[in-house]
């Protein structure tokens, strides 16, 4: 069952390799709770195939740091980019596209809670095996107010600038 406006996130896990130790964080992947994490605030989330592929680097995330002052400024805390690769993996690509402090890269590495939300995808025709659907969902206190699936091979509906106006 595919998550959808009203509903609570699921339960579950993200990894995020933290370049800077500091209390409560150490040096490297760091596991969180979803449901810590989004306590009380709200969170532009945005999912995505893989690290370093063509549109996910060229134009997702670049948007989404293009842009995150002018969400913070309606209110969003956060900004996560959620994938299924590793928390090394995902400190890498956010170095290279300088999304560090502005963006969180937030590792999915097995696909739990990508399949969790419903919002996984077979990528297996392309030896990638399971990957997250493209989507984006605004997330207050752990609740989805909106939510932006993109069809297969589309980037039209989970930019940064679609969040954006939702958010007017």
């Amino acid at each position: 069952m595919t998550i959808k406006i009203g509903d609570k996130l699921p339960e579950g896990t993200l990894a995020e390799f933290i370049e800077v130790e500091s209390e409560g964080c150490s040096l490297g992947p760091n596991t969180f709770k979803v449901s810590e994490l989004t306590k009380g605030k709200t969170i532009a989330v945005f999912g995505l195939p893989g690290a370093f592929t063509p549109t996910c680097s060229a134009k997702h995330v670049p948007g989404y740091v293009q842009h995150a002052a002018e969400l913070k400024a309606k209110g969003v805390d956060e900004i996560w980019c959620i994938s299924v690769n590793d928390a090394f993996v995902m400190g890498a690509w956010g170095r290279e596209q300088k999304s560090t402090g502005i963006v969180r890269m937030m590792a999915d590495g097995n696909a739990d809670f990508s399949k969790a939300l419903g919002l996984d995808a077979d990528f297996s025709k392309f030896n990638m095996g399971t990957r997250s659907q493209r989507y984006s969902m605004l997330v207050v206190d752990g609740t989805v107010k909106q939510l932006n699936i993109e069809a297969a091979g589309k980037f039209e509906v989970s930019n940064a600038e679609t969040l954006l106006a939702q958010l007017a």
